[in-house]
């Protein structure tokens, strides 16, 4: 059974994503414990509310170093909504930017939407090859809570590198929807409200750890 922790750093739906995580076969720990977080198989970023707040919370419990080495040593990470947006560059909300992980190149912006927040079930275009939406179908749908999102993807592919793969949905104009990049990869919806789709796409990431 898959050792995972979702890092309890003040901000996400912890309990709701526990109990996803445990009914797609995990073995769970909330917890905000570096030790726990380094030797778990997976790390979970779960997040809610503003990006600047839930930078500042993962910044206090250390969060951006938990995942800066994991990943060099190849060890896999899942953000989730918030905590997809904290892995970018950058997030600006009403004016104000703040930074973000850096893991990824990419500004998190308001969407141009006529009705925001982006609140329900959406379809996502995933790529063919896809890692967490394999087996599902064309039009298979998620569900999002956010208003905010990354609306362009220019990171160029390392030579002799796979570029990563973008899933993207639409609403009111194109944003990434999932990333999967090696060990890193990461919804904006959140697959633990996501109905039986969502537990799929948490068993195809156990499936890699």
């Amino acid at each position: 059974m898959a050792r995972v922790v979702i890092l309890d750093y003040g901000s996400g739906n912890l309990r709701s994503a526990e109990r996803a995580l445990q009914r797609a076969g995990a073995d769970v720990e909330v917890t905000a414990d570096h030790r726990a977080a380094m030797e778990a198989d997976g790390l979970v970023v779960p997040g809610v509310g503003a990006f600047a707040a839930c930078m500042r919370g993962l910044l206090d419990v250390g969060g951006d170093k938990i995942i800066d080495h994991r990943l060099a040593g190849d060890r896999p990470v899942l953000g989730i909504c918030v905590g997809m947006q904290v892995l970018f560059d950058e997030g600006v909300e009403h004016g104000m930017q703040a930074e973000g992980c850096g893991q990824w190149p990419g500004t998190v912006e308001r969407l141009h939407a006529d009705v925001l927040p982006h609140m329900g079930w959406n379809e996502v275009r995933a790529p063919a090859d896809s890692v967490l939406f394999a087996g599902m179908e064309p039009g298979t749908r998620f569900y999002f809570v956010h208003s905010y999102a990354v609306r362009s993807w220019d990171m160029p592919a390392p030579d002799r590198i796979a570029p990563p793969k973008v899933t993207w949905a639409e609403h009111g104009e194109p944003f990434v929807a999932a990333v999967e990049n090696g060990p890193l990869m990461a919804t904006q919806f959140h697959p633990e409200k996501s109905g039986e789709a969502g537990a799929r796409l948490l068993s195809n990431w156990l499936r890699t750890l």
